[in-house]
């Protein structure tokens, strides 16, 4: 939950990859509140105990309401990816941003070929991203091996997404001129 909180006002990027982990790990733990205080409320000092469970209940309600216990995301969780969605958009749009504008081409061919493997040509293009990201996460996670191409596809990823959060950030403290 501070995680969250720290990294939604820090990072944009890295809390929508932190809470998909999330999600997975509630759908892990069978969107059972009383797995989630033994497996993962309970590794937290006794005064956070409270706050972790109403956040956790909170979220497993919400993934049975939108119906998201098996796959899928929260709303608010897509609505990251839609504001990311409209500012990447300004950002492409507006000639004060060139290198943002070549780090996302940069990215394409990697996004188109990405999309054409998933077979989900239809899905917006930072949600391929952040897809693939989060991919190499549990990856890692799983220290399973990561092809060189896999690798190289990552890391141009990841420096565009990187960029976005970066405008993200510049763009809530107002610091952002899109316009001349």
């Amino acid at each position: 939950m501070k995680i969250a909180q720290q990294l939604k006002a820090k990072n944009i990027a890295e809390y929508l990859i932190y809470m998909w982990q999330v999600e997975d790990l509630i759908r892990a733990n069978g969107c059972d509140i009383d797995k989630i205080r033994e497996n993962i409320i309970s590794r937290y000092p006794e005064e956070e105990r409270p706050a972790l469970e109403e956040w956790y209940g909170n979220l497993i309600d919400m993934m049975r309401i939108e119906g998201v216990k098996e796959k899928g995301h929260l709303q608010i969780n897509r609505n990251v990816v839609i504001n990311l969605t409209e500012l990447h958009g300004e950002l492409l749009s507006s000639p004060k941003y060139p290198y943002y504008s070549a780090a996302y081409f940069k990215a394409l061919p990697f996004i188109v070929e990405l999309r054409q493997k998933s077979g989900k040509k239809d899905e917006p293009e930072l949600e391929t991203c952040f897809e693939a990201l989060y991919g190499v996460l549990l990856l890692r996670l799983q220290k399973k091996e990561i092809t060189p191409g896999t690798a190289k596809a990552i890391e141009v990823i990841s420096s565009f997404i990187s960029l976005l959060a970066n405008y993200n950030e510049k763009d809530k403290k107002g610091e952002l001129k899109l316009e001349e």
